[in-house]
This record gives C-alpha cells, sequence and structure tokens, in this order.
C-alpha cells in the first residue's frame, strides 16, 4: 500500500513540473499594430482576479521594464497612479473603463495597455508548493480604440523535493509553503510572467517599438 502511494506521488510530482512549463502558440494578426505603430504606451493598473491583493502592484511594477526593452517610451507609473488618484479614480475596474479618448486626452500616449491578473500566489499540492502567475493583456490605440495586440502568460515554480523520505517530502513541502506566502514568492514569478508577457521577439508578442534598433525588423 505504501509502495503504490509513494508511486502515485511521485507520478503526481511529475505531472505538476510538467505542467507549468505549458506554452500555448496561436496566430498572431499584427495588421493594426504595424499600421498605427505606437511610439508611448501608459500602462493602467492591472485588474486582479485572484485572492491575493498585492497582486495588481507586484506586475503593475514590473510591466514597464519589459516594455521600455523592447523599444517604448513607457509613462511613469507613479505619475499615472497620481493622475488617476487626482480625479477620484482608484479602482482598476473603474479605471479600464475610462473612454481610450479621456486617456488620450489625459496622458498624451499613443496606446494603453490593459492587463488582468488571473492567477498569483503560492499553493500546496502533496509534496510540493506551486507558485504560479497568469495573467493576460492587450495593446489598445487611444486614437482608434483597435485592439492593436493581446497575449496571455503563465509562470510558475514547483518547489518540490525529493530527499527524506514521504514524511520529509510533505515536511518541506508545508514549510515551503508558509516561505512563499510570507515572503511574497509570487513576485519575482509575477517579474518573469511579465517579461514573457511584454517582451518583443518572441512568438505572438508584441512587435519591436521605435527606441529598439530592431524597430520594423519584424
Amino acid at each position: 500500500m505504501m509502495r503504490r502511494l509513494l508511486t502515485y506521488i511521485a507520478s503526481l510530482g511529475v505531472v505538476l513540473l510538467f505542467a507549468g512549463c505549458a506554452v500555448q502558440n496561436k496566430q498572431v494578426d499584427y495588421a493594426a499594430f504595424k499600421a498605427s505603430r505606437p511610439r508611448s504606451i501608459v500602462v493602467l493598473p492591472p485588474l486582479n482576479e485572484s485572492p491575493d491583493v498585492k497582486a495588481t502592484y507586484a506586475m503593475l511594477s514590473q510591466a514597464t521594464v519589459p516594455l521600455a526593452e523592447s523599444g517604448y517610451y513607457v509613462l511613469p507609473v507613479a505619475l499615472v497612479e497620481e493622475t488617476f488618484r487626482q480625479n477620484g479614480l482608484n479602482v482598476p475596474g473603474d479605471i479600464h473603463a475610462v473612454p481610450v479618448a479621456k486617456l488620450r486626452e489625459i496622458f498624451g500616449a499613443d496606446a494603453a495597455l490593459y492587463v488582468t491578473v488571473t492567477e498569483y500566489g503560492s499553493k500546496y499540492q502533496v509534496i510540493s508548493s506551486v507558485t504560479r502567475v497568469a495573467a493576460n493583456a492587450r495593446l489598445v490605440d487611444l486614437k482608434t480604440g483597435d485592439v492593436l495586440w493581446s497575449g496571455t502568460a503563465v509562470s510558475a515554480t514547483d518547489s518540490s523535493s525529493s530527499g527524506g523520505g514521504l514524511i520529509g517530502m510533505l515536511i518541506n513541502a508545508a514549510v515551503t509553503q508558509v516561505m512563499n506566502h510570507t515572503f511574497d514568492a509570487s513576485y519575482s514569478v509575477a517579474g518573469t510572467a511579465s517579461y514573457q508577457l511584454l517582451s518583443a521577439g518572441q512568438p505572438a508578442g508584441i512587435l519591436y517599438g521605435p527606441r529598439s534598433p530592431k524597430y520594423q525588423s519584424d
């Protein structure tokens, strides 16, 4: 009985390991993106569909770097947040509902990035603690309201252990879960997800911006 239990747990660990590596490929129509060729982007505070309240700012604080490295001017996050606050907008859902013409009038940007975090956090799974962040994004032209690009990214880490026998593995997973929650291991995973989602030069990713030496090479 114990041997069969250990075999099942080991098999489950393999399934979890490969589940975190799943990649979805899709065909992207870049016609509107190439016609618009935005130069500047305002990143809106992400919607949070996960149970963790830290998800919005964890993703927001790490979204500008991959966009800037891809060749775009990104409006400073603190300035954007303060501007919304001064106008009585503190909730991401209300901000996402602002008309695109109004966003362009206020910020003067060419495009806005709308992000939704669908998963954020660590979960205890038998002999492992899995930290997973998933998000999707839309880049919208602020002159026309057209969606120029959309994408999805999932990043996960599996803190499993194979030493110390069954009891040792269970204890290690439980301790790791507590540590991940206490020190917000999801933050670094959110950074990885941001790069996967918002970096140019990858399949189904955004195009290079005008500040990149690779501009219009894609």
